[in-house]
Parts: C-alpha cells; structure tokens; sequence
C-alpha cells in the first residue's frame, strides 16, 4: 500500500509537469555552436567577482587566518574576529548603528520577520516583495497589507490607514528589475510615524557604495543586504540601530539555533567590499552594458520594461513559449533565465536576462541578434 505522501508526491510533479511549472535542477552547460560565444546571462554576480582571481585569495588567505568554519551559532563560540570586521565595515558604508550576519538572504528576511512581527502587528509591503519576506510575515502571525507595485499614492493611503506601523520593499525588485521610490517612502514612513524596511539585496554594491543612490540609515531603519550578488561570494546582513541588532541576537531563533556564516566567508565578503571600492570602473561597464543592451534590443524590435538595472525582463506572457525560448537560446551557447508563475503572476512568464561588468559588447551583440532571430522564428511578439 503506498503511502499517502507518495501519492500527494507523485501527483504534484506530475500535475507541474503538465502545467509546464515543473522546476529542476540543471547542471551549467552551454552549446556546441563553435561560432557563437558560451556565456551565461542568468546569475546575479553583476561585478562579476565570483570567479575573480582577487576573491579566490581573498577566501584562501580568510581561511587560513580565521579558520574554514566558525564551528558554533553566533552566541556560544560561532562569533569571531572575521565577524566584527564585517559587520563594522557594513555600518561604515550605510551609516547604521549595529549588523548582525547570516548564512542567506532568505534567513536574514525570515528571521527578521519572524521575530520582529507578531499577531498584533500589521505590516505594509509592495505587492511585488521577495518570498522569503512573505513567508516571514505570513508565519509571525502578522497581518500583512500590501500595496500596489511602487505605487507612492497606494503606500499612503495605506500607511493612513494604518500609522504606527512598518512598511517594506525592495531597493531592486529581483524580477522586473525596477527600483523603488526610496526617498518618497522614507517621507511618507516618517510623516506616519512608522518604520521602513528595505530588502537591498540586488541594490547593495552595484551602485557606488558610498553615494547618493545607496541606501543608508537615514532612509531605511532596517536594511538587509546580501553577499551573493554584486559581492559575489556568500551570506547576508541585517543593519540597524543598536537595540534592533540587540533584540534580533537575543531572539532570532535563526540565528541563535544555526551554525554562523563562515569566518572565512565573511572575511571574503569584507575583502569584496574593498575591493568595489577601489574599482569605480566595474560599476561603469556594467552601466555600460545595461545601455548597451536596451539600445540594441531596441533597434532590434525587441520589447523592454523601464528597468535600468542589471535585470532586464523580457516579457513573453506564455510558460511553454518561454521554456522555449530559453532553451533554443542555451543552445546557441547563451544562458538565460526562464522564469515563469508563481514566482511571476500568471500570464508574466519571461527571460530574466542579467548583464555583468564582465560581458563583452561581443557577447551582448550575439545574445541580442539570437533572441530577436528566435522570437521572430517563433512568431512570438514579447510584451
């Protein structure tokens, strides 16, 4: 007799399967095409350090000073020198009073949520804000209200309604690739007496670290940046004033109960930062590329959205016809993002392409050329 969990397994997968929702592993691998250049458009490494040669001594030298592993959660003997060092450095740049680190973005977000909010709180979020901080609210028990995508007179009425309160949002939204008004909803959290949290995950480190578009502690109470993107390497942080991080060490079940970041990653993640800041050119050719490829998807007929940023979203509205795509195209040696409901509302599939400091105009010309061929070849005239 087989049991009812393996009924309830084999039944989804196969209902994903012919639904075209069916997500799977893929080990990285690229075309045979000699004439066509193997590249990946699809990580979210936009300095591209997570294959530089700096970064690889930075983890070696990191592992033999401060050890692989840190052994311990945080708050038995898991906490050491590699720590502080960041979560100073990341106080330096944003202006924040304390940090605290964890292993993923993901854990920072539920942590977070989970432990500030309860039953008698009502949070305020963009309707477009990443699942780690929906699962977060959704299991403290918090009424979780949430206002239409980087819609100021939407987060208002809201906050109107319910002062005293919290909002949340993204800096860079991780699938439409738009950032947030963050100056406007600092206004309006301020006038409503109420705090602002701002995921800075695809935002931290891509701009000019120390610069009028970073977010800092003037702007967002709370801010959770991550180390898997523009850093390149691992991990993530929280910053905010002192008794926040206080109350967050003391109670965050995440972090009391999990084993702490690497100190070698977190010395890999300071050696990061630095490193950006003494390459002002990286965020220039990213820049570069971004204007690169929206001009020639553009002269190619090819539809953008009004992303700016390293995301750039196209729009095919259909999940087969977007697998599709995708696929032809990793044939042709070009990785690109295929990214379908529910983690885009039904009808929204699309390629999720990110550009880097490190591609070529070369590769950007021969990705662009070979989407436009494909969509044309499909008869797939893209939002």
């Amino acid at each position: 007799m087989a049991h009812p969990l393996t009924d309830k397994i084999t039944q989804q997968l196969a209902q994903q399967q012919a639904t075209g929702l069916l997500r799977q592993r893929k080990l990285l691998g690229f075309g045979t095409d000699t004439n066509v250049i193997n590249v990946d458009f699809s990580h979210n490494d936009y300095l591209g350090l997570a294959s530089s040669v700096e970064l690889a001594q930075a983890l070696y030298q990191g592992a033999l000073t401060y050890g692989v592993g840190s052994k311990a959660s945080p708050l038995v003997s898991g906490y050491g020198a590699a720590h502080q060092l960041l979560e100073q450095k990341l106080c330096d740049i944003t202006g924040h009073q304390a940090c605290m680190l964890f292993c993923s973005g993901f854990s920072a977000n539920s942590a977070l949520m989970k432990t500030l909010f309860t039953s008698t709180d009502v949070v305020i979020a963009d309707k477009l804000v990443h699942a780690s901080i929906i699962d977060g609210i959704v299991d403290s028990g918090a009424k979780l209200v949430r206002y239409l995508h980087n819609d100021i007179d939407s987060a208002a009425h809201l906050l109107a309604k319910h002062p005293n309160n919290v909002l949340i949002t993204e800096s860079v939204f991780s699938m439409d690739g738009d950032s947030a008004p963050i100056k406007a909803l600092s206004a309006l959290c301020q006038q409503h007496n109420s705090w602002l949290i701002v995921d800075d995950a695809h935002g931290f480190g891509v701009v000019d670290l120390h610069g009028c578009a970073a977010i800092t502690a003037k702007q967002a109470d709370i801010q959770v940046v991550t180390f898997g993107k523009a850093l390149g390497c691992q991990g993530a942080a929280i910053l905010a004033s002192q008794d926040i991080i206080d109350f967050l060490v003391a109670n965050a079940r995440h972090y009391i109960y999990s084993t702490a970041l690497s100190p070698a990653n977190a010395y890999l993640a300071f050696s990061a930062i630095e490193f950006i800041e003494k390459s002002p050119h990286l965020p220039s050719q990213l820049n570069g590329n971004i204007a690169l490829f929206r001009r020639l998807s553009t002269e190619a007929g090819i539809k953008l959205t009004a992303s700016q940023t390293a995301i750039q979203p196209i729009i095919i509205g259909d999940n087969s016809l977007t697998m599709a795509v995708a696929e032809s195209l990793a044939l042709k040696g070009f990785k690109v993002g295929a990214i379908r409901s529910p983690t885009v509302p039904a009808g929204r599939a699309r390629l999720r392409i990110t550009l880097n400091a490190q591609h070529s105009p070369a590769q950007i010309t021969q990705l662009v050329a070979q989407l436009a061929l494909l969509l044309t070849d499909l008869s797939i005239e893209n939002q």
